[in-house]
């Protein structure tokens, strides 16, 4: 099948090079412009540019999807399918009808749940025990177009957003590759969402990021592992950021010792060191061991290393 291949972030790299291996043929990638990055605002290509690159594709990086200009090279590629994976643009009407079989797209959940731009962030932050990806027909809609395949992979309470995205970038290389051949053998089933169950996984804000200490302590460390490795979670110590990049609720499992007494201790209070692990911090209900942070201004460390060189006297409140 003569496919073209929308994709912008490492997430989309396993797709593109699974499809490409898979004997279909892509007749080009289209990705977004190279941006500034880094201290030097070096222009930077997004790694689905270097991964067709090396494979000899020929890459497209329209500044705006809708450009008619654009939208005439892409007629005159003629694809036959359109593969979408975390591509950045919302494609209008005119691309979405080009391919005679359509655009296909690779969600990083199960739809109809957690539809936009952020599902794997939010399934973590929300504490999910799985999660998944959706082979999807996509429509003019948000993610609300018809299901052809969809698989699940458990979520562990050690699992972050960096460990699940790696996990569904590999699924959704292997389901987009079955998705593709059935639709190329004629075989592909297209499943209507429930739309009154949809839920949406919106981008990211400032407000998200901050760790709110009245909430539960598994509420807090949820958000923790949501936001690592980007962008972190976040407090104040003494009027400075300070990340928290890994913590676990209070239990005998983490603490090897006795859990410590909560009694007229306030959220967010810090309860002393954890031996072997690093401090504890009291939450709106429960407690938990924050394991690794980073100072504004400074590197991640352990906890434990930067209790040594922060005085965090017990009754200090972050916040």
């Amino acid at each position: 099948m003569r496919i073209i291949f929308m994709g912008t972030p490492e997430f989309a790299v396993p797709s593109l090079k699974a499809l490409y291996t898979s004997g279909h043929e892509i007749a080009a990638v289209v990705t977004q412009p190279d941006r500034p990055k880094g201290r030097g605002h070096k222009l930077t290509p997004p790694p689905v540019k270097l991964a067709a690159q090396e494979a000899g594709l020929h890459v497209y990086q329209p500044v705006r999807i809708r450009d008619p200009e654009f939208i005439d090279t892409l007629k005159r590629v003629s694809p036959q399918l359109i593969a979408v994976v975390a591509f950045g643009q919302i494609l209008p009407k005119d691309i979405l009808e080009l391919p005679v079989y359509g655009c296909i797209n690779v969600h990083a959940s199960i739809l109809p749940k957690y539809r936009g731009a952020a599902p794997i962030h939010w399934a973590v932050i929300n504490g999910e025990t799985e999660t998944g990806v959706t082979i999807m027909q996509m429509d003019e809609g948000l993610d609300s177009g018809d299901i052809i395949l969809s698989e699940k992979i458990p979520v562990s309470p050690e699992d972050t957003t960096g460990t699940v995205h790696d996990k569904l970038a590999g699924l959704g290389a292997q389901l987009l590759v079955k998705a593709v051949q059935l639709i190329s053998e004629g075989r592909a089933e297209r499943i209507p969402q429930d739309h009154g169950a949809a839920t949406y996984a919106p981008l990211l804000n400032k407000d998200t990021e901050k760790i709110d200490w009245a909430k539960s302590a598994v509420e807090i460390c949820n958000l923790v592992r949501g936001l690592n490795p980007w962008p972190g979670a976040y407090t104040l110590l003494r009027d400075k950021i300070l990340k928290i990049w890994q913590a676990r609720p209070c239990s005998p499992e983490i603490i090897p010792g006795p859990v410590p007494n909560l009694t007229g201790k306030q959220p967010g209070e810090i309860l002393g060191p954890i031996p072997g692990r690093g401090f504890g911090v009291a939450a709106g209900d429960g407690c938990l061991v924050v394991m690794e942070v980073q100072l504004q201004g400074s590197r991640r460390m352990r906890a434990e290393e930067f209790i040594h060189g922060h005085n965090l006297e017990k009754g200090l409140k972050l916040g």
